[in-house]
């Protein structure tokens, strides 16, 4: 495999508006988030950015990004048109899309969502972590994953999504991380299929694949990224990077 990074970044957020150039410690949160994908050691790292303000700031940096028209539908969508403007040769067979809001991210997980794609019959990789309890498994923004790890096994295909308690019955359940590692002809046949009833229904993207026949397994890892959506997010990150 040969991996690029890419994290999509856009000021219009609905509960933390310009998040991306948030100061956190004397730096945007952008730069800290590529900082933890350079960190993993898996391949470059770039950012799809829709605004020239977060060009312009990670440029000053010495990282690379690619302004995207914020015409596109979704971030996989902002992903895949930096893509071609950053491999227009098609180098980088597999793609991770790195959400640009987890500036303590551990690197391992970046390494972690590659796993899957060691079976050649998986299309997209990605992670759960164990949910904690009844709260966590009852909240609709925790997103439920049905899978199930056999023994030892650090992956295990997922056979759903939903923002409900799945699957039901007594054992763990797993809450989906939304890093996804994509092979280059997966993301490509992904963002040409157009939106699929389940997921307007459940209002979850990765059941567009699902539905299209497309294979997604997921890597097990003991915690996910904790991600800043609001004011109060935005402080306990600063927290914890003065740790």
């Amino acid at each position: 495999m040969n991996p690029i990074v890419v994290i999509p970044a856009r000021m219009a957020a609905t509960r933390l508006p310009g998040k991306p150039l948030a100061d956190i410690g004397g730096r945007p949160m952008i730069l800290h988030v590529a900082d933890r994908a350079a960190e993993a050691g898996i391949g470059p790292v770039a950012v799809s950015a829709a605004e020239p303000e977060i060009v312009a700031v990670c440029e000053a940096a010495g990282r690379r990004a690619v302004l995207v028209a914020d015409d596109v539908p979704s971030g996989t969508d902002r992903v895949h048109r930096a893509l071609l403007a950053l491999d227009p040769a098609g180098a980088h067979d597999v793609v991770v899309n790195l959400q640009g809001d987890f500036p303590t991210l551990a690197p391992e997980l970046l390494r972690a969502v590659l796993e899957p794609l060691a079976d050649p019959g998986v299309d997209i990789g990605t992670l759960v972590c164990p949910i904690a309890d009844d709260n966590e498994a009852t909240t609709p923004s925790f997103v439920k994953a049905a899978c199930a790890f056999e023994g030892d096994s650090r992956t295990a295909p997922c056979l759903y999504f939903s923002r409900n308690p799945i699957p039901h019955g007594d054992g763990p359940r797993w809450h989906h991380i939304g890093v996804y590692a994509y092979r280059r002809a997966a993301l490509e046949r992904f963002v040409a299929l157009p939106e699929s009833p389940l997921e307007r229904r459940e209002r979850l993207e990765q059941l567009r694949a699902l539905e299209a026949g497309m294979r997604i397994a997921a890597a097990r890892v003991s915690h996910g990224p904790f991600g800043v959506d609001t004011p109060a997010d935005l402080e306990r990150a600063r927290a914890l990077l003065r740790k």
